[in-house]
């Protein structure tokens, strides 16, 4: 790619002047860069703007006040892609929440693109080279290499043009309404942030197929990991996997888990061996009933779907794939398995199960 211009805020007199630009314009192209790869608690390290002609990147961990930048976002019309994840980021950051939202990624499965990528969608377009090489870097180091500096400018630079075009194709198709719909929708949902993990979180996906004695082990497994990933301030995932916490509480219900263990690679036991193998004990010892209670009581499961309700399902399907095919996107665009099956369980409830352009071409 080549060497991109822009401007780098890490000052407080800086931060004005962007602001004063900021309130001469209606439309911010925005993308953040965050830290979670790399360290415990995730941060934006920073942020990406382009207002009209202007790149600028403004440096989040310096030691400059936001709350001017934030008050003159909030009734900006925004264009960003594939936005929830920095809807999140924002909205725990400072509490932000976008006034309008014209995301790409959302343009782009609404045309019926497959590759939906920036990337992707830069080459396809503009014939741009964005390489994806920076994406997974640490964007807390400092000062930041000008390679992961140039990337991140490439983030907003063609996002005007690329939204151009989008915009027209969908209103030739007649899909604004539907793309603007499901911006909105996106805003709605991500704009409480990623929440706290609660006194469940760490029964993981499939554990409900752990017996008591394994969810002790996961139990005690998930807090070391936790304490751990704390103390070397890293992702829990770079401890260690959440499939490895499953196997080796299953090792612990089936009373292997010194053989599970000494099969772990090198690289997990390394420097904290005696912490894991502590974690296994305390889980293969610990009494089921001292186990927290889930929030409210047990979590009732549903019913499993009645015949008439299957069958209702498999209409509704067909009919989904129908007019996806006749519309060339993805069928799960028009409605999720989720969204079915709810559907499937009360057809009255459909308003509140789909947005009106869902409901609307699934004729319900």
């Amino acid at each position: 790619m080549e060497s991109l211009a822009f401007t780098y805020i890490d000052q407080a007199d800086q931060l004005d002047e962007l602001v004063s630009q900021l309130n001469e314009v209606t439309e911010v192209f925005l993308d953040t860069e965050a830290d979670n790869l790399h360290h415990y608690a995730t941060r934006v390290c920073l942020l990406q703007l382009r207002i009209k002609d202007s790149n600028f990147l403004i440096d989040t961990l310096s030691d400059i006040k936001l709350s001017s930048l934030w008050e003159a976002l909030k009734d900006k019309s925004l264009v960003m892609h594939g936005s929830d994840f920095d809807i999140r980021l924002l909205a725990d950051m400072a509490a932000f929440r976008p006034r309008e939202l014209f995301d790409t990624m959302f343009a782009a499965q609404f045309l019926g693109i497959s590759q939906i990528g920036l990337a992707a969608l830069l080459k396809d377009f503009l014939k741009v080279d964005h390489p994806k090489d920076s994406q997974k870097s640490d964007w807390s180091q400092r000062p930041l290499p000008s390679k992961m500096l140039n990337y991140a400018v490439g983030d907003v630079q063609y996002l005007p043009q690329l939204k151009n075009i989008l915009h027209k194709q969908l209103s030739e198709l007649g899909r604004l309404d539907w793309h603007k719909q499901k911006c909105d929708w996106q805003i709605e949902s991500a704009s409480n942030g990623f929440g706290k993990p609660d006194q469940d979180a760490w029964r993981l996906s499939y554990s409900r197929k752990l017996s008591p004695r394994g969810l002790c082990a996961l139990y005690e497994l998930w807090h070391w990991r936790e304490s751990e990933a704390q103390r070397m301030d890293r992702p829990p995932f770079k401890v260690i996997h959440n499939q490895l916490l499953l196997t080796l509480s299953q090792a612990v219900e089936k009373g292997k888990y010194k053989e599970a263990f000494e099969k772990l690679p090198k690289g997990i036991k390394s420097g904290r061996a005696r912490g894991l193998m502590d974690a296994l004990e305390r889980g293969a010892k610990r009494n089921p009933e001292t186990l927290p209670r889930r929030k409210g009581g047990k979590r009732r499961r549903e019913e499993p779907l009645t015949p008439e309700e299957v069958s209702r399902q498999d209409s509704l399907k067909a009919h989904r794939d129908t007019i996806a095919k006749k519309l060339n996107i993805e069928p799960t665009l028009i409605s999720s398995r989720a969204q079915m099956a709810k559907i499937a369980r009360c057809p009255e409830c459909v308003h509140e199960v789909c947005l009106p352009w869902q409901v609307e071409l699934l004729q319900l």
